[in-house]
């Protein structure tokens, strides 16, 4: 890394060998990592030339007051490190009890996102709400329908009819009411999918209402 130059005008201060050395050491113990004399140099932005960062640091490291290694062409140092600085059993022991709670909410949400998976294809494959309503208009209007044709021939005006059309007409009435009850037993089931899966604070009367459904 090239030493950064300071800018036009700037003066930069000179500073003594003892305060070199505190400077040195100070950012050596603040970064916590290995450097050598030209980043140093640099990184303090020149106020240790390369060469003073050189035997500084060669005489710190003599004095054992920090760690130097060869890495290459050049030596890098870095800090001691104190024995203070070692986790306690105590932080090891927080530090294995959060991993753990860590590992259970995992699983939590592992097993929260296979129920949430199987929740969402289940709901793929339902009718969807526009399909409901076109089905729902559907069966309104043909209950519309048989209720008039029946109200017309509670009132006796109709035609009298035969024995035989009259029980076709009663049977043809069961037919339709079986799958009017198996009608309404499917709508009471997805009924009951919708509301089991209704978003939070939403009301089943007050969706009911929205979509103008009766029971």
């Amino acid at each position: 890394m090239a030493p950064t130059k300071p800018e036009k005008g700037e003066k930069t201060e000179k500073l003594s060998a003892e305060q070199s050395t505190a400077l040195m050491l100070d950012y050596l113990r603040k970064q916590n990592r290995p450097y050598s004399a030209t980043d140093i140099s640099a990184n303090l932005k020149n106020r240790v030339t390369k060469a003073a960062a050189a035997k500084l640091l060669k005489d710190m490291h003599e004095r054992k007051e920090i760690e130097g290694r060869a890495s290459g062409k050049q030596i890098v140092y870095h800090a001691l490190q104190s024995p203070t600085d070692a986790a306690t059993p105590e932080d090891l022991a927080a530090l294995d009890a959060e991993i753990q709670r860590l590992r259970n909410e995992t699983v939590a949400l592992r097993a929260e996102e296979k129920a949430l998976k199987t929740a969402l294809a289940t709901l793929s494959t339902t009718v969807s709400l526009p399909d409901l309503r076109a089905s729902v208009q559907v069966l309104e209007a043909e209950r519309q329908e048989m209720t008039a044709r029946l109200i017309l021939l509670r009132s006796g005006s109709a035609k009298p009819i035969a024995a035989g059309e009259k029980d076709g007409v009663d049977a043809e009435m069961r037919r339709w009411g079986r799958a009017a009850a198996a009608r309404k037993g499917i709508r009471n089931c997805l009924w009951a999918l919708v509301c089991d899966n209704l978003p939070e604070g939403t009301k089943r009367e007050e969706l009911k209402e929205q979509l103008d459904l009766q029971d």
